[in-house]
Formats: C-alpha cells, structure tokens, sequence
C-alpha cells in the first residue's frame, strides 16, 4: 500500500503584507550572497524568496579581515556591507536570479538618508522578480555622529521614507540592540514601510586570548545564530502584539523546522534561514522541509493557522 505524504500537502503559502509568497521560508541577507549563489545546491524557486545581501547605491570595499569567527551559539562577522552596489548588482547578478525563477528581496543599506534614496531609485526600474525591498537601517547615520539608524525613530522614518522611491513594497529591518524597538517599529509603519524584519544581529566581540587582542579586523561585529533565537523571537512577539496589521519576517537561529515553527507561533508571517545556511548550503530547504512535516504531524493544514498563535495578547483579543 502506498502511504501519502501528507507533509506535501500542507499549504506553506504566506503573505507578507501585500506580498505573496508560495512558502514561507526564505534566505537571510548577508548569508546566500548578491546573486544564484546557492542554486548550484538546490532549485531558488522553490522557497519563498531569495534575499540578497545588503547593497549601497556605491560599491562598497568592507571591513578589514579576518571577518568571521565562531562563538558559543552561533558566529560573529564583521564583513561591513561589502558589495558592488545597487547598478553593479542589476547587471550582473540580476540576471542570474531572474533566470532561476526565484522571487528577489533586495536589502539596501547607506551611511546617510541620501544614500538610501538613491540606491533605492536606482532598484526603481528593476524587473518584477524583485518583489520588495529590505531597508537595512542597523547602520552608522554619518548625520547624527555615526549613532546607527535603528536606535532613533526619527532616522529610521526618514530612511523609510527615503527609500520608497524604490516603488517596491518596503520591509525595514530593525535591530535588538535599542531599548526603542517598538517606537522605531512604528516610525518604520508610519513611514511607508508594510512590514518589519525582526531581526538583526546583536553587537558583540571576541578576544584571541593568545593575541590579547579582538578576533576580528573589525574589532566588534554582528552575532548571529542559535544565540540570538530568544531574542529576536521577543522582538516577533512584542511586535505583533502592539501592530496586528503588519507584516512581519522573523530572522535570528532559525536552524530547523522548530525553529521556524516558533518564530511563527510568536507572529511571524515569514522567517529567513541565515547563519545556517553558511555550514549547510541547503539549510533553508531543509528547514522548510521540517516545517511541512511537523505541520503534517501536528495535524496542520496551513501555516497560517500558527501565525501569532502563542501571543497572549492576540489570543486574549486585545487591541
């Protein structure tokens, strides 16, 4: 007798605000590169979109390395943006992306409100692969004495504002290391943005204790991984809570099915699969993968029913 596969047919469809995707799972900006990277593992359409890692409207050269290292639960980097910029990107990397059939979330970044506008405007005439776009604001504003964007809800509104010339739908995402998440959220929704990416790495350090020194060119860097789950999982969770309408993606340690089933539970509509996908290429299908089959055992039909489902305050009825 032949036994159905009932993982199959869960429906792991999703929207994101007004964007529409076949699965819910995606890639992290910053671990699947600018382009079909990770095509030579597995076929990009068949996640939920593609996000490219964070481009300025200039190319930009990075921080000096080493720029990588592993912790305890996870890794910190100091790569610092690197990349060819927005009209470099559209050239030559593009295309690749296009071809696949995957859909496209472009991440753009800048130093200054100005920057994000222009390589917004230049992503303005982009083909329709290019479903949204990330707005990176967890970077140094060169206008307020390098005090990085996502800690000032007045910055984080302009740079949204800024970046609608790209016409897309806008996702900001935010960082963990401000006291003022849900302020700079709301400036972030009231701004244009649709949806929130929650969230970005914490800052951290690691010291080569034979050296005496820090591990990286950089000094500090972003950490990433199975130590920053708990936190970004929060970050979902107040932010559902206080902005019911938005859209929101949770990113932070999703490393297997569980872990994209918790981040959904918490609020998410979407997650993105990151520093897993540095040790295992095919990480992200693999987590999509266990979502389906956890769903199937636990007797889920769609992923919509577990979005905001563990929020107290959603299953309260509470507005």
């Amino acid at each position: 007798m032949r036994h159905r596969n009932k993982a199959a047919e869960v429906d792991l469809a999703t929207s994101v605000a007004t964007v529409r995707l076949p699965t819910a799972v995606m890639t992290a900006s910053g671990t699947a590169g600018h382009g079909a990277e990770l095509g030579a593992y597995f076929d990009l359409s068949a996640i939920g979109a593609v996000v490219v890692k964070s481009l300025s409207a200039d190319p930009w050269p990075g921080n000096p390395r080493p720029r990588v290292c592993p912790v305890p639960g996870g890794m910190l980097n100091g790569v610092g943006l690197q990349g060819p910029g927005v009209a470099a990107w559209l050239t030559d990397e593009l295309p690749a992306l296009e071809a696949s059939g995957a859909r496209v979330v472009v991440s753009i970044w800048g130093r200054r409100v100005e920057d994000y506008a222009r390589a917004a405007s230049l992503l303005a005439q982009a083909p329709a692969c290019v479903v949204a776009v990330e707005v990176n604001v967890s970077c140094p504003n060169l206008e307020d004495r390098s005090r990085m964007f996502a800690h000032s809800p007045t910055a984080t509104g302009a740079v949204v504002t800024a970046s609608g010339a790209c016409g897309r739908p806008l996702w900001a995402k935010l960082s963990p290391n401000t006291s003022d998440l849900l302020a700079v959220a709301e400036a972030a929704l009231a701004s244009g943005a649709e949806a929130l990416t929650l969230t970005n790495t914490l800052l951290g350090l690691a010291i080569d204790t034979e050296r005496r020194a820090p591990v990286l060119g950089a000094a500090g860097g972003g950490l990433s991984g199975d130590a920053l789950h708990s936190v970004a999982l929060r970050a979902v969770y107040d932010c559902r809570a206080a902005f019911p309408g938005a859209g929101i993606v949770g990113v932070g340690g999703v490393s297997d099915g569980l872990g994209a089933v918790r981040m959904l539970l918490a609020g998410a509509d979407a997650v993105q699969v990151g520093t897993a996908t540095l040790a295992d290429p095919r990480a992200v299908l693999r987590v999509q993968a266990e979502l389906a089959a956890w769903c199937a055992r636990h007797r889920v039909g769609a992923i919509r029913e577990l979005v905001g489902a563990a929020n107290d305050k959603l299953r309260r009825g509470e507005p």
